[in-house]
């Protein structure tokens, strides 16, 4: 059997990596003798949380930026592996544009696989540099659609026989009711808050739709990202919570700022009529958030970011214009204004992402891996 080790943000760290890390590798653990290893790259330093908030797989080792002690660390564990999943994003690991991930590519014995999360279509020099290196050191590098896999092609020099595509995974069991009772209609946002999340379109776009014949209510559910928090406190929420008040929208417009749970996410997500993804982005090649809204059988309105102009397409949603609320409420009023739309929405959804389960999505990473080890045989 294959062991695997996973090179990542992980939970503690609340992050979007950290989840896909914890869910991949909880899939792959699933009947396996070999327990994942787990190098946790403290991207925020919050590894001192209790253990009740630690992933389903503890890390055994912890990488810090500038720090070669750890890094030496982190190498001996992932060589240890069969194989190596590495999730790459520019932003946590040391250095200019994260390139201090580049020595440990080039250290490690193990083949890796190197998972992208986010491929720029017009990148710096030195992000391009730094992303050509790190996937000349891998073994196969994964996207997850097929728009960051042409990106990748046309922008950047990696050979073609290594690049697949791979979905994001969801939960098996998250799909939404979308029969309501006929009472308000609910809009959800969910997901760490931070500048770029286009929040404030959407509460100016929720603004527009008050004269709907319908009530309509505006959830947006997640804490300020840690490292927003780290920087600038609770300003940009405060300053989303002073835009509520000043459109005289407090009474159908909330900010919950906890971070949900799994249980306490599918009952929010249960209850929404359409999921909006308002994000400046328009470089975004890969969004948890939207898949699995997708997944639930909710009808999505999103800016036209990569994935979301791919998976939408298909007739799961709309496409907004970015940072033009008037766009954003048009479409929202679209679905919201015939069942037999949303239904139609929902019914795409679930054909559209019925193989991304995430133990469909580990068995590709499975198959991958194993034919990795048998050429390093």
């Amino acid at each position: 059997m294959t062991r695997f080790g996973f090179l990542s943000t992980y939970p503690p760290t609340r992050c979007g990596l950290a989840t896909f890390t914890e869910a991949l590798a909880g899939a792959l653990a699933a009947g396996e003798p070999h327990t994942p290893t787990i190098v946790r790259v403290l991207d925020v330093m919050d590894s001192h949380r209790g253990a009740e908030e630690t992933g389903r797989i503890p890390s055994t080792v912890e990488l810090v930026a500038r720090n070669r002690v750890t890094l030496r660390a982190a190498v001996r564990a992932l060589d240890e592996c069969d194989v190596a999943i590495v999730q790459h994003e520019y932003g946590i690991y040391g250095g200019p544009d994260g390139d201090e991930i580049i020595p440990l590519l080039r250290s490690l014995n193990t083949p890796a696989i190197v998972v992208l999360h986010t491929v720029l279509s017009a990148p710096t020099a030195h992000q391009r540099v730094v992303l050509d290196t790190v996937c000349k050191l891998a073994a196969n590098v994964v996207v997850m659609t097929d728009n960051a896999s042409e990106i990748l092609l046309r922008t950047y020099s990696v050979k073609r026989s290594k690049v697949r595509v791979i979905p994001h995974g969801v939960p098996v069991s998250h799909e939404a009711r979308v029969t309501k009772d006929g009472g308000s209609k609910r809009v959800l946002t969910w997901g760490l808050i931070s500048p770029g999340k286009g929040i404030e379109w959407g509460i100016r776009a929720l603004a527009k739709l008050q004269d709907a014949g319908t009530p309509v209510t505006y959830v947006i559910a997640g804490q300020t990202h840690p490292k927003v928090v780290a920087r600038d406190g609770e300003r940009h929420r405060e300053t989303l919570q002073r835009l509520i008040d000043d459109l005289d929208l407090a009474d159908v417009v909330t900010l919950d700022d906890r971070y949900l749970n799994d249980s306490q996410l599918a009952e929010h997500v249960a209850r929404a009529d359409v999921v909006l993804l308002p994000y400046d982005s328009r470089d975004q090649a890969t969004s948890g958030v939207l898949i699995e809204a997708v997944a639930a059988g909710v009808p999505v309105v999103a800016t036209g970011f990569p994935h979301a102009v791919e998976l939408l397409g298909r007739g799961a949603g709309l496409i907004a214009r970015h940072q033009d609320p008037h766009s954003m409420s048009e479409a929202i009023r679209t679905i919201l204004a015939a069942e037999t739309t949303a239904q139609q929405m929902h019914d795409a959804a679930l054909r559209d992402t019925q193989d991304a389960s995430w133990p469909a999505v580990a068995e590709q990473y499975r198959a991958l891996a194993g034919r990795m080890v048998a050429i390093a045989a």
